[in-house]
Parts: C-alpha cells; structure tokens; sequence
C-alpha cells in the first residue's frame, strides 16, 4: 500500500472556512497563510468554532496584501495586513500570550456584526511569536494561531472507519486537518514518529484530542443535536488525554508540497 497526500487544507482565520489548494508552502509555524489571523473578544482571548458555530460560514480568501471576508447575507469586505510598526495588542491562545498587529475597524465590525458580539481581528506577522509546548517540541519552534502545533494530519482510512460506524456520514472539514494521506490503514498515523512528504520531513509529535467543534457542520454553522460525531469517537478513541483523532507535526524543513505527494514513513 503507497501513501500519498490526497488533501490539503489552509484555514486564514482560525475557525473560519477551509481552502483546498493543490499546493502549500510549507514554513516553520506550518503552511503559508494558515491561521495568521484570529478573531479574540473584548478582553483579547481568542474566540472559536466551539463558542460560535457559524464561523466556519465565514471565507476568507488571501490577496496580495490583505483578505477577503464573505459570508451569509453579509458585504463583502477586503481588509489590509496590518503595517508592521503598528501599534500591536496581546492577545492569548490557549493562555499562550502573543503581540499580534489588530486589523483595521471595518474588520472587527464585520466580525461583531456577523457573529453577534463585540469580536476584533488580529493579524500574526514574522514579528509575532507563539511558541511550541516544550513537552513536545524543540527550542526555537513556533506555531501560528493553531490550537498548539504547526500541522494536523489525518489519514483518509480514519474517516472511513468513523463514518461507517455513523449514520449520517461527516466530511473530513469537521476535523480541521492541514493533511489528508491517502493509501493506510485507519489511524496508520498513531504509529508513525518521522514523516517525509514530498522533500520536506515532519515529526509526528503528539496525537489530537477532539472537542465539540467537531459537531459543529461547517456547511450550515450548526452544532449536530445529537452529538457526533464526537459521540462515536468517545466509544471507541478515547484515551487517558482524550478522545483522539489525528495527530500533529512539526515540520522539520521548508518547501512546497502537493496533492500526490509521497508519504514515506521514516520512523
């Protein structure tokens, strides 16, 4: 059986919709433009899929110098980055604190608007950093605004495996991955410590626990009533840290990769 990369995925705006490029560039904090921009409420605590379900409604789309924000019954609204020497705010992502660029006031009334509270929009430009848990990685590594690591991939199989145990089939969106490998065993990727794909090596350094935004349907923005398919999950995935799906990397090089890619295991 040959592995190979059969999805990727890049959200701009944590939480918000996924884009599926053909290729990534793959940097040290993880793949160009994913999660440089985080939505925090009036106090600078970052804000989620797990609060507000119509997030994932939300598209934004990379320009040369900025973003493109639509959404249901909403304007379109283009907004620059944030000039670097700008005035910058501390913001937490999981008490993790950074000095983030705020984006311009059209942005965080967009965002308010839409999302129905007082929500503002900050920017991670090279002179904001985030460290990775030393738990887990090196000295010197630095991760975006994802919940704790560079990238998250999951195996196709694990998909497979979930939604034949479920009655209404879920897509692999609801998980948030940045990697889909085709061509494994379900959950193959528990085993694995050192992956290369394409020319670049990642360490696969810790499994993902799930959480109740895997309920949320990102094509209407609502939670599933009935649970799952977290539901499903806590049957037959949970572990003493949690019910897991996927696991997180931390890219051990730079460059680009694409749909069918080969994943060499390396350890």
């Amino acid at each position: 059986m040959s592995a190979s990369l059969s999805a990727l995925y890049v959200y701009p705006v944590k939480s918000c919709a996924a884009l599926a490029p053909a290729s990534a560039q793959v940097e040290a904090r993880g793949l160009a433009g994913d999660r440089r921009w985080l939505v925090v409420d009036a106090a600078g605590k970052f804000v989620t899929g797990r609060l507000y379900a119509r997030m994932p409604l939300i598209r934004a789309t990379p320009l040369a110098q900025g973003l493109r924000l639509e959404a249901p019954d909403m304007p379109p609204l283009e907004i620059a980055i944030p000039p670097a020497d700008a005035p910058r705010r501390r913001v937490e992502v999981w008490r993790s604190p950074v000095d983030a660029l705020p984006a311009e006031a059209a942005a965080d009334a967009w965002f308010s608007r839409f999302l129905g509270a007082e929500l503002s929009l900050v920017h991670m430009d090279e002179a904001a950093h985030r460290a990775v848990s030393p738990d887990y990685g090196r000295p010197g590594d630095e991760v975006s605004f994802a919940d704790g690591y560079p990238q998250l991939l999951i195996s196709a199989a694990a998909l497979d495996a979930l939604n034949a145990r479920l009655a209404e089939p879920v897509d692999m969106r609801r998980f948030r991955p940045n990697l889909v490998v085709a061509g494994t065993a379900p959950h193959a990727e528990d085993d694995w410590k050192r992956i290369r794909i394409g020319d670049v090596e990642f360490d696969v350094v810790k499994p993902c626990t799930r959480c109740v935004f895997t309920t949320v349907d990102p094509q209407r923005g609502q939670r599933n009533a009935d649970g799952e398919p977290l539901k499903t999950l806590t049957g037959y995935r949970r572990t003493a840290a949690g019910v897991t799906f996927g696991q997180n990397l931390i890219p051990r090089g730079r460059g680009t990769i694409a749909l069918g890619d080969a994943v060499e295991v390396l350890a």
